[in-house]
């Protein structure tokens, strides 16, 4: 046991599915959103994209006077289906024929994830990747589905933990990655920066 404070935590993200799966894995994170203009990023390929994201947010946030002394987490996705970078949908007819393209096909989850230690003013980051197998639902299924609104706020246009689970036939790779953060990436990035994830248990 160390007799040192745990150190403060924050997530430079608004999505609830990675605070809950952090908080699953006994961290107790702040949340403060970057407001970083996505549109704005740009790199030569969907994982090259998901780690300049991720890095913005987290470096944003890290520099913020409020947060001197933090960890600050940051992590963006984006799915890749035919070599493009597939963010949210901007409507519901994008992501209707987003689903109508993807059902009974693989994509890849590219997760960037970029973890800060400001009091060394130090840095690691890296991208998670894991393939999705969409099943075949019907257009009814899919019209079903993008009504509920769900569909429009997360990346891809689908979740794993949510109303297209049924929808998907598997993956291949870290799940909690497809959720929004890969856990075992966040430990090893944690360790490059010589800190331990479970001297962050709560």
């Amino acid at each position: 046991m160390t007799d040192q404070p745990r150190r403060r935590l924050v997530l430079a993200s608004a999505s609830p599915a990675r605070l809950n799966l952090l908080r699953q894995a006994g961290l107790d994170p702040e949340v403060i959103v970057s407001g970083v203009d996505e549109d704005a990023v740009t790199a030569p390929t969907p994982a090259e994209l998901a780690l300049a994201l991720a890095e913005a947010k987290a470096s944003v946030v890290a520099a913020k006077p409020e947060v001197m002394g933090a960890l600050v987490i940051g992590c963006d996705s984006v799915l890749e289906l035919d070599g493009e970078p597939l963010g949210k949908p901007a409507d519901a007819e994008e992501a209707t024929a987003r689903w109508k393209s993807m059902r009974g096909r693989a994509g890849t989850l590219q997760t960037g994830h970029c973890v800060w230690d400001t009091v060394r003013g130090r840095y690691a980051s890296a991208t998670a990747s894991t393939v999705v197998r969409f099943g075949d639902p019907t257009d009814e299924e899919i019209a079903a589905y993008v009504a509920s609104g769900e569909p429009l706020y997360v990346a891809g246009a689908f979740t794993l933990d949510g109303r297209s689970a049924p929808f998907i036939d598997g993956i291949d790779g870290d799940h909690g990655n497809v959720i929004g953060i890969s856990l075992p990436l966040v430990r090893r990035l944690l360790g490059q920066l010589g800190i331990s994830i479970t001297d962050l248990w709560t």
